[in-house]
């Protein structure tokens, strides 16, 4: 395949409604959508960085610079089999996981259109469905947060996922597993504790949660050691493993017993797989993670999900939670058994909206091969 160009867009989507985490509180998403074209296939990909650098130093604009400036440049122009010849490419560039898996993303989808096959299938996918989570972000108050979870539990999502933050965690919890006591919780804190905070972590244990998500800071394997030693209930970690490396030296230590893969934060879709594959290997089980992708970011989603080792809910919810409008069709759906369908078309399977695409669009710039 030949990457005659490449187009790398800023859009900006209005969320549905306000998502809160520990690190702050976001009324629209801006990402960044990539385009490949190859062999007159066009292959899309998503940079879904946030506007600050709280989850991760690479933050939208750090991405528009480092796809701009290095990576795409690399790519035009050059000869691959398929997505799995991209990171060998980008790899003189240290970092930047987000912008490079975008990429890499693009030319898996180029590379499935081309072959006809859904993304899913090149992947090593093994399903037709792939199991549904919600996340939901802090509310105004507990009140609020119990009526917004029911709603979603009423729309037949098997699996809620709340933030927590340091005053915000005990009460909350509480109060939600006396309004749902039979549904799977599971709570995300974001890295916002430390070590001397553990006896929250620890109180959390009694409410049978399926799992706390990243208590402590992003770089802390061995406090995450230390309290996954003290609960029963697992420890998942996010922002601690972004590669194949740290998800190894997480398992040798006991840091955590559920790895939450997030094609972004591990550089795309080959170190993802890598990470579902030892795993699996392992017997330690494995979710996908979202950050609020648009439908682009969702399809890889979806398509990675349907791999045999994720077999808990993922943060892969109906296209209508996020944004009124996506920019691609058919938009993702939540089915009745509480899943999303494995789309069954070339690449993605999903089309981006020519026009969405375009209204969302901030800035652009192409890159063809020869400059």
């Amino acid at each position: 395949m030949f990457i005659s160009k490449i187009e790398v867009r800023e859009v900006k989507m209005e969320l549905t409604s306000p998502f809160e985490t520990s690190f702050g509180r976001e009324h629209e998403k801006r990402t960044i959508i990539v385009s490949v074209e190859a062999d007159g296939e066009v292959g899309y990909g998503e940079c879904p960085a946030g506007d600050t650098p709280f989850y991760s130093y690479e933050t939208t604009d750090i991405s528009w610079y480092a796809l701009t400036r290095y990576l795409a440049p690399a790519l035009a122009g050059r000869e691959v089999k398929g997505g799995m010849d991209v990171p060998a490419l980008l790899r003189r560039v240290r970092g930047y996981n987000m912008a490079k898996a975008a990429l890499e993303e693009a030319v898996w989808d180029a590379q499935a259109r081309r072959e006809n096959v859904p993304l899913s299938r090149l992947l090593g996918g093994v399903k037709d469905r792939v199991e549904s989570g919600v996340s939901v972000g802090i509310q105004e108050s507990i009140d609020e947060l119990v009526k917004v979870v029911g709603r979603y539990v009423e729309e037949g999502y098997p699996r809620v996922k709340v933030k927590i933050k340091p005053s915000w965690d005990l009460t909350v919890v509480h109060r939600l597993r006396v309004e749902f006591p039979e549904i799977p919780l599971m709570v995300d804190a974001n890295g916002a504790y430390d070590i001397s905070q553990k006896a929250v972590i620890k109180a959390l244990d009694r409410y049978g949660l399926m799992m706390i998500e990243q208590p402590f800071g992003y770089d802390d394997l061995v406090d995450h050691a230390a309290i996954q030693k003290e609960i029963r209930t697992p420890i998942c970690l996010d922002e601690s493993v972004p590669s194949l490396g740290a998800v190894r030296a997480a398992l040798k230590l006991g840091s955590c017993r559920v790895i939450n893969v997030k094609v972004s934060r591990v550089g795309g879709l080959c170190e993802a797989v890598r990470i579902h594959d030892l795993c699996m290997s392992e017997g330690v089980p494995t979710w996908v993670g979202g950050m609020l992708e648009t439908g682009v970011g969702r399809a890889v989603n979806v398509a990675l999900a349907s791999l045999p080792n994720f077999t808990l809910p993922n943060d892969i919810s109906a296209s209508n939670r996020y944004y009124h409008e996506d920019i691609v069709e058919p938009p993702f759906e939540l089915n009745s058994d509480g899943t999303i369908s494995v789309p069954r078309g070339g690449g993605l399977g999903v089309e981006v909206v020519w026009e969405r695409l375009e209204r969302a669009t901030v800035r652009s710039r192409v890159f063809k091969a020869g400059g």
